[in-house]
């Protein structure tokens, strides 16, 4: 994994590499200059955010960005050029501000809270699990569940999906805590929700299917 460091303020895209972009920093040696290691989010504090970029030799044509504590971590495929790194980095900064300003579900803090809502709303409380994250190898399906430790993984592409799509996952991620199988007793569950066909047409219709 590489590292190096940018100005976030030049670039407005979506990438995924082994970059660290934020103010440039360089220590000059008797035969020129050189950057210096990535610089921190602290050291970054009042500035624009601190982005790492990762590289995915397993990634082909998505780009994925979400912030990490005080960073930003963008995903890219693992062959794409600087230029195209530098472009997808700024998409992906410039979609996770205006995600952002909507209030979007972008962390795993986030998804809990987003759950306990939802359990609230549709499962009269109940059903609330006891972690639910992002992960990054789920690329073709929304999402998973492990009943027997209430944990619940959800897609990290949906992070970037109309809200009613990512609510309808948690609630059916949810819906699995109590019913394991896709029973009639599960879906009747998932059919609290409101806009459960809706979304089920909208995922599928994006490629992503269910959890085996």
């Amino acid at each position: 994994m590489k590292s190096s460091v940018h100005q976030p303020a030049l670039f407005d895209g979506e990438a995924r590499t082994g970059s660290a972009y934020g103010p440039r920093n360089r220590k000059t040696s008797g035969k020129g200059s050189a950057a210096a290691p990535a610089t921190s989010a602290a050291a970054l504090s009042g500035c624009a955010p601190a982005v790492r970029v990762v590289r995915s030799a397993r990634r082909r044509k998505t780009v994925t960005a979400y912030r990490s504590g005080n960073e930003v971590v963008v995903l890219i495929p693992a062959r794409m050029s600087r230029a195209q790194e530098k472009h997808w980095v700024a998409t992906m900064l410039g979609k996770l501000d205006e995600r952002e300003r909507r209030g979007a579900v972008s962390s795993d803090e986030d998804l809990m809270r987003r759950s306990v809502e939802l359990a609230g709303r549709h499962f009269e409380g109940r059903l609330v699990p006891r972690s639910i994250r992002y992960v990054d190898n789920q690329r073709a399906r929304f999402g998973s569940c492990t009943p027997e430790d209430h944990t619940i993984r959800i897609s990290r592409v949906l992070a970037d999906m109309p809200e009613w799509v990512r609510d309808y996952v948690i609630c059916h991620e949810m819906a699995h805590l109590a019913h394991p199988d896709h029973s009639r007793k599960f879906w009747d569950l998932v059919g609290r929700y409101p806009l459960a066909e809706r979304a089920r047409g909208y995922l599928l219709a994006k490629g992503l299917e269910e959890e085996g």
